[in-house]
């Protein structure tokens, strides 16, 4: 099965589910907006990763070097 399929397929999962259940969305966005969603950091591509990694690390460093 190719990846597109599964995202297809999680895709029109979650929009029948929004379908049944109208607040799931409502909820799902105000979560997401007070706690943020990690796991779509994790979810792009190598250069999504790549670049979320330089950003993390560039964050530490200057905090870092701040400290002292």
């Amino acid at each position: 099965m190719d990846i597109r399929d599964k995202k297809d397929k999680e895709s029109k999962r979650k929009i029948e589910e929004y379908k049944k259940n109208p607040m799931i969305n409502f909820a799902d966005s105000i979560n997401r907006s007070m706690i943020g969603d990690l796991g779509e950091l994790t979810k792009g591509g190598c250069l999504t990763k790549i670049i979320t990694a330089v950003i993390i690390i560039g964050i530490l460093l200057f905090l870092f070097r701040c400290s002292h």
